[in-house]
């Protein structure tokens, strides 16, 4: 299909020949582009198995920053790919679907965290990754909820601190380091639907489960939570763990990879509050393996970025990656 008439369509609506091996076909695609496919763990399976690095944000920021390959798909949301340009402005950067935006970088609008900020001099903004580029800029550090805790702690204890946009992440680390951060009100909502009343009652049935949350969750089902981390850390929990049965409190995207490492336990999706009974991230899952396709095919949609922005955007990634580093060798 002509450039022209794929663009009429939105990227989205495109008739695929059925008999297509698209797995074989996006293989060919990668190495005839020297493209790199990035995907969170929260993709759909099918989009995991042809990635060549899944990970959760700090991951895939990291391997944005370091890639040599001249094209990055990223199959997430549109945040991360803005952080893959961030990072590199000489690379052609590719979002299957454009539309796949973020509930919690949403909640917070450029112009009212301005104003949010304003109003608390003296304040360092420490921002989850889970935002626009635009707040990025707005920032002083980025932190994602696998460094969140160790970079508010490396910090002086009187330094005051506005955490934005995630408001259960902050008030986590609020309770984990005894800081007071003044908290912007900003949520997941796929975080925020776990149903307490039907955890409990899960746990109930199933006394030998063991909860496993994300710090993104709301504060009623962190208190009842056995273990509490990123994607990552609760992917390492559960296949290091000698427990055999785990209740899965975070996007269903990660129990894929959570099985492939730990084929012989049995994990249970965290019931939420609604009537389909699905806990998946409407914007993760408008990337589809045939968007994927067509994607690294035309090579569209594509990010771009004023060079202004990107700039003022890069300095807390930057400020988080450095301070990572150090952590680590530090630990």
């Amino acid at each position: 299909m002509e450039l022209s008439k794929l663009k009429e369509a939105g990227f989205y609506d495109v008739a695929i020949d059925p008999s297509l091996d698209l797995f074989a076909e996006i293989e060919k695609l990668k190495k005839e582009k020297k493209a790199i496919i990035l995907a969170h763990y929260y993709q759909e399976p099918d989009i995991q198995d042809v990635a060549d690095f899944i990970g959760d944000s700090l991951g895939l920021a990291q391997k944005a920053e370091k890639t040599d390959a001249e094209v990055i798909v990223f199959a997430g949301v549109h945040f991360m790919a803005e952080t893959a340009k961030i990072l590199n402005p000489s690379k052609k950067v590719l979002l299957p679907d454009l539309r796949a935006g973020c509930s919690l970088s949403d909640s917070c609008p450029p112009a009212l965290f301005k104003s949010f900020t304003d109003k608390h001099p003296g304040h360092l903004v420490i921002s989850y990754i889970n935002c626009s580029a635009e707040i990025k800029a707005l920032s002083d550090i980025i932190c994602t909820s696998s460094n969140a805790q160790l970079i508010v702690e490396s910090l002086p204890k009187d330094q005051k601190i506005i955490f934005a946009p995630d408001k259960n992440l902050g008030a986590y680390i609020n309770r984990q380091t005894g800081r007071d951060m003044v908290l912007w009100n900003g949520a997941c909502m796929v975080h925020e639907i776990f149903s307490l009343e039907k955890i409990t009652k899960l746990k109930t049935r199933h006394p030998q489960a063991k909860l496993i949350a994300h710090p993104e969750c709301e504060e009623a089902v962190l208190q009842i939570a056995d273990f509490i981390g990123s994607t990552t850390q609760l992917l390492k929990f559960v296949e290091k763990n000698e427990f055999g049965m785990f209740i899965v409190a975070t996007e269903a995207g990660i129990l894929h990879k959570m099985q492939e490492a730990a084929p012989g336990k049995t994990l249970i999706a965290a019931p939420p509050n609604n009537s389909c009974a699905c806990n998946d991230c409407p914007h993760m899952k408008l990337n589809t393996l045939e968007k994927l396709y067509l994607c690294m095919k035309y090579e569209q949609p594509e990010i771009l970025m004023d060079e202004s922005l990107r700039l003022r955007a890069k300095k807390p990634i930057d400020k988080m990656l450095e301070m990572s580093r150090k952590l680590v060798l530090a630990g």
